[in-house]
């Protein structure tokens, strides 16, 4: 049995021999893997986005995608024949693009951001594992390609030590605010293989809120009730638009750096399906419209809530919705790992976020086992006091680290 516990991103060695085909070197190098890969890693996230909300239509929902695609990854490394198509294919994954270029691509994007982390601006760190138990005979070949990641543990003579030692790696490196990623029966004698990844962002908003100024006031969750919540406020210059197409206004705050982006997508307050539809309309295109238009800052005076969430996902139905169901078969194949059968059980994952006047702290773990104006007098004002969409994007990679929706401040 093989359980995937908490998501992670793949670093890995040079590859030589016959370890995915049967001539790995006989692969072409592509320029465009990287590229391709961070597309396709968008793609996979709007379409979990959806799937998740499709599940939790009423509550606050927070997640990464970036921590669950990449514990998925893993799973697409060590897979093989039908569950190798079947993943390729939700994870976005080009048919040209070969697990030779994805390694290498990989391998380009942990340099990139080890070398752009600046913690004076923000920080994000995502880690990786592969916690095999001591009696699975894993190929040489991928004991070579994952040597950091692999770690050996005792699975079959003592569960819940093990147990106990991946939940203390998954609270390291998550600064301690994830604990207890994996529940007290997630490990079994019979467990072969945990795949974990734990990701840690902490920014600081290039404008912070003066404390002085937050104050409670009502936050409308429906039409018929509110709730007092303490709003951060500020006037400044900052990017917003109007976006007919995901019927959303939209306000972009930057944290120290600039490469790093929270964006809150606010529907029209008398658009009782507002957030569903912001999230239904989302697509790769859309977003880049948002990201990359060139629209000039403005003043607006922002109200936002003050808030911290911490969410648990059970990951395994909202992935078989979206197509990696084959991960939880008797007949799943992970012949590239190992010659031993094995299959996945479950997939958890918890991520955590706390947004107040200084910044935002967010963490992540997977465990696999019409408007009210169309041109606002000045300064426009941008008030999220009724449920709104959030995403923290990393503008090099084009990619979405954090994403949710602030629905109830009492759930």
């Amino acid at each position: 049995m093989l359980k995937l516990v908490a998501l992670g991103l793949l670093l890995v060695s040079t590859v030589t021999g016959q370890c995915f085909y049967k001539d790995d070197s006989s692969k072409k190098l592509d320029p465009e893997a990287r590229t391709s890969l961070y597309k396709g890693q968008l793609e996979f996230t709007l379409n979990l986005f959806n799937a998740i909300n499709d599940e939790n239509p009423t509550d606050n929902i927070f997640f990464s995608p970036f921590s669950v695609y990449h514990s998925l990854l893993l799973a697409y490394f060590s897979s093989g024949g039908q569950t190798e198509e079947s993943l390729r294919e939700s994870l976005q994954i080009a048919k040209s693009l070969d697990k030779i270029n994805l390694i290498s691509a990989y391998k380009a994007d942990r340099r990139s951001r080890a070398t752009n982390n600046n913690s004076e601006s923000y920080e994000f760190n995502s880690a990786n594992k592969m916690f095999v138990d001591e009696t699975l005979d894993v190929r040489q070949c991928l004991l070579d390609v994952f040597e950091e990641e692999l770690e050996r543990l005792n699975f079959h003579e003592t569960p819940s030590e093990s147990r106990e030692h991946i939940n203390k790696w998954v609270a390291t490196a998550t600064k301690n605010h994830i604990q207890q990623l994996i529940p007290e029966d997630g490990i079994t004698h019979t467990t072969k293989l945990v795949l974990a990844n734990a990701a840690y962002f902490k920014g600081v908003w290039a404008s912070k809120f003066p404390a002085e100024r937050t104050k409670k006031e009502a936050f409308f969750v429906s039409e018929t009730r509110q709730t007092l919540v303490p709003f951060m406020k500020q006037k400044g210059t900052f990017h917003f638009m109007v976006s007919e197409d995901l019927g959303a206004q939209i306000l972009e705050l930057p944290y120290k750096g600039n490469d790093i982006s929270m964006y809150i997508l606010l529907p029209p307050y008398s658009m009782k399906e507002g957030v569903k539809n912001i999230i239904a309309n989302l697509t790769p295109e859309r977003l880049a419209a948002v990201v990359e238009e060139s629209y000039m800052g403005r003043e607006v005076i922002v109200e936002i809530p003050k808030f911290s969430i911490e969410k648990s996902l059970p990951l395994k139905p909202i992935l078989q919705t979206v197509g990696v169901g084959d991960l939880f078969n008797s007949t799943s194949d992970f012949t590239t790992l190992t010659d031993d059968h094995v299959s996945f059980d479950d997939a958890v994952h918890k991520a955590k976020i706390q947004i107040d006047e200084e910044g935002t702290v967010a963490a992540a773990a997977t465990a696999i086992f019409g408007f009210r104006s169309s041109r606002p007098a000045e300064p426009t004002r941008f008030v999220a006091n009724f449920p709104f969409v959030y995403l923290v994007y990393e503008r090099p990679t084009n990619s979405i680290l954090f994403m949710g929706v602030y629905r109830d401040p009492k759930k």
